[in-house]
């Protein structure tokens, strides 16, 4: 099958490939040139496991292509999938200019009938502005569809290649009868597509992505409660996990959500209520909560060195929002660091991924580290912030040896607590007491 992706960011990039890996011809377009220039020349622009070996083999086999060029994008091509971004404006809502933008430019390049389906996340009723903005500059005929995304980073690829579910939102059945074709790849064990109405989609998409965070925030929460009354928040996590109704997943205590998703998409939402006079409470206490644990943690910290924090160098480990992905979008560890600056700390970082992309975000005020351990010299303490790999199973007899003094922040309970205090290093956790 012939497909235009537009907007080759995360999203765009990740379906193109995975498209692509299916056997369809991809023509992937955005209007950067830089970008396409670097990606032509097998520089990938975002870190995700398996991307690049992804992108590099379907463009060596002429499956994958990459332009500036929007009309030679969609001549060819049935599908023609929106990814551009949607970002918050001002007032919390999502922007979606660029998505009437693309539109627009699309409809002028029509010749014959297209699928227009949208992947980014947008606003319910965007398929009608989008589809009144195609039909108010050509004739010619297409069908819209909200195709919403539901990739993890630092999963994208095994997230699309072995989907959860694909939702497309069409009431057309034969164009819904084309989706299903170009799905079917990934559906080899067991049909997961669900069709519905273009509106309910792109409910389905900000409800999803609300509920998961709001069990992050509820667990966060408890952990604040455990830490006051003595309750391990680990075992709490076990007993709640155990129950069919609710499920293991999404339980994880830590110092917060981040990335380009979940903030962004819980703004959107409570916008979306306001306008259309629905107090959305739950996800505005989800959003405070997330707020709140940020700075519980960076607030422990800068307490535990108050006096001296002038004087105080933190070793942070982690720096992106989470784990397999080099994106600090609104990530903890940045939220955490400027808390840490803001008191004159000196800060030596390490990530395995992120160190560029967070020395940008934080205008260079941070030494990073090619190595973890290097980071810990002169360092006061140590402080977790993102749950890599292989931070998981250190060498405690090293840490404790190379630090000041032997001390250990962690935010993202990797560690269990009594292996931490054989090696003589003090320990601080999220919901847990302190050894």
């Amino acid at each position: 099958m012939q497909i235009c992706v537009v907007g080759i960011g995360y999203v765009g990039l990740v379906t193109a490939a995975c498209l692509a890996e299916a056997g369809n011809n991809v023509v992937c377009v955005d209007n950067d040139s830089e970008k396409i220039a670097r990606l032509k020349d097998g520089v990938i622009p975002i870190y995700e496991a398996g991307l690049t070996e992804m992108v590099k083999r379907n463009e060596k086999l002429g499956r994958l292509h990459f332009t500036t060029d929007l009309k030679y994008g969609i001549d060819d091509s049935l599908i023609i999938f929106l990814a551009v971004g949607t970002p918050s404006a001002q007032d919390g809502s999502a922007d979606i200019s660029a998505i009437l933008s693309v539109a627009a430019d699309i409809a002028k390049n029509l010749s014959d009938y297209r699928i227009i389906a949208t992947k980014s996340t947008v606003p319910v009723g965007t398929h009608k502005k989008v589809t009144e903005t195609i039909k108010s500059k050509t004739q010619t005929p297409f069908d819209y569809v909200s195709n919403p995304e539901f990739l993890k980073e630092g999963a994208a690829i095994e997230d699309f290649m072995r989907p959860d579910r694909i939702i497309i939102g069409t009431t057309n059945p034969e164009v819904q009868k084309i989706m299903k074709q170009l799905y079917s790849p990934f559906m080899r064990k067991r049909s997961r597509i669900l069709f519905m109405d273009p509106a309910s989609a792109e409910m389905t998409k900000y409800a999803a992505n609300t509920m998961l965070a709001t069990k992050i925030s509820f667990m966060n929460e408890i952990s604040a409660l455990c830490e006051k009354l003595g309750a391990d928040i680990e075992r709490v996590r076990w007993g709640l996990g155990s129950d069919s109704r609710i499920g293991s997943a999404f339980l994880f205590p830590g110092v917060g959500f981040g990335g380009s998703c979940f903030p962004k998409d819980i703004r959107a939402l409570i916008h979306a209520g306001s306008v259309n006079g629905v107090e959305m409470t739950i996800a505005k206490s989800v959003q405070q909560v997330n707020i709140n644990q940020q700075g519980r943690f960076a607030k422990r910290i800068t307490d535990y060195f108050a006096g001296r924090e002038d004087q105080t160098i933190l070793a942070v480990w982690g720096l992106a929002f989470k784990a397999k992905t080099d994106d600090v979008r609104e990530s903890p560890a940045i939220y955490c660091i400027k808390k840490f600056l803001d008191c004159r700390m000196k800060i030596r970082a390490y990530d395995p991924e992120a160190a560029s992309a967070a020395t940008t975000a934080l205008e260079g005020k941070i030494e990073t580290f090619q190595n973890g351990y290097d980071a810990l010299e002169n360092a006061d303490a140590l402080v977790i912030l993102t749950d890599w790999q292989e931070f998981r199973n250190p060498d405690f007899e090293v840490i404790a040896a190379k630090l000041k003094k032997p001390v250990i922040f962690d935010g993202r309970n990797l560690y269990e607590p009594d292996v931490v205090k054989q090696a003589g290093i003090e320990y601080y956790s999220i919901g847990r007491a302190p050894v």
